[in-house]
């Protein structure tokens, strides 16, 4: 006898329908600031964790997408060129309503409210209350590797990579750290959140490990 649904079979059973496919989650588009630094490794890593990632060049590419990637590269250019593309009031707009951002390092530099050894013409956002020193760590050649616990983010430790990365020197009230390193026989907050603001000294898209970039994707989800 047919066991499709509907058809009573043999034993007077009637067979459960197939279940029926739930609704697909649409990929929240995310962009990053595409005008200098580590732009192609962030789109890699956000794709790979299931967003739809872009470039963003314009006020109208920022006007599509969920949240936004600040990457690592040299705040200084990354100042400069904001200037050149016009984007500095567009973007200091969108981080004023609340739009969920990240910054990497330099990243992390133009979203503090306040940046040490800097030029009086750098750019910040001030998504975060927070005190950043520049190159705080070292040049390039005083660039390391360190497993970090990070709040938020279970499992193994992270493998942090950093590059002639800044540190943070103040934390407002509003803000969580969420790691930290040793230096100096003084705690050195490298990753912090406020609200929909993420950032982090080190650079996530320099290795293979994304929880960073998949605890970002989650913020912008749950941010629409």
């Amino acid at each position: 006898m047919s066991t499709t649904a509907g058809t009573v079979r043999s034993d007077g059973a009637v067979p459960a329908a197939p279940a029926t496919p739930g609704p697909r989650r649409t990929p929240p588009r995310i962009g990053v600031l595409a005008l200098q630094g580590d732009v192609r490794e962030h789109l890699a890593a956000l794709r790979t964790c299931g967003a739809d990632a872009v470039p963003v060049r314009t006020a109208e590419d920022l006007d599509s997408v969920a949240g936004l990637v600040f990457p690592g590269g040299e705040s200084t250019a990354m100042s400069r060129l904001l200037r050149v593309f016009d984007m500095i009031g567009p973007v200091q707009r969108a981080v004023a309503d609340g739009l969920p951002v990240y910054g990497s390092c330099a990243g992390m530099i133009l979203l503090a409210a306040e940046v040490l050894d800097t030029r009086e013409d750098a750019v910040n956002f001030g998504a975060l209350d927070v005190t950043v020193r520049r190159n705080a760590f070292g040049r390039q050649v005083d660039s390391f590797e360190e497993d970090l616990r990070i709040t938020g983010i279970a499992g193994d430790p992270v493998r942090a990579v950093f590059i002639r990365a800044p540190w943070i020197e103040r934390v407002g009230p509003g803000v969580e750290v969420l790691a930290a390193v040793d230096r100096g026989g003084a705690e050195r907050a490298v990753a912090v959140r406020q609200g929909a603001a993420l950032a982090t000294s080190f650079h996530p898209e320099m290795g293979e490990d994304l929880r960073i970039h998949g605890l970002f994707v989650d913020m912008v989800r749950a941010a629409a």
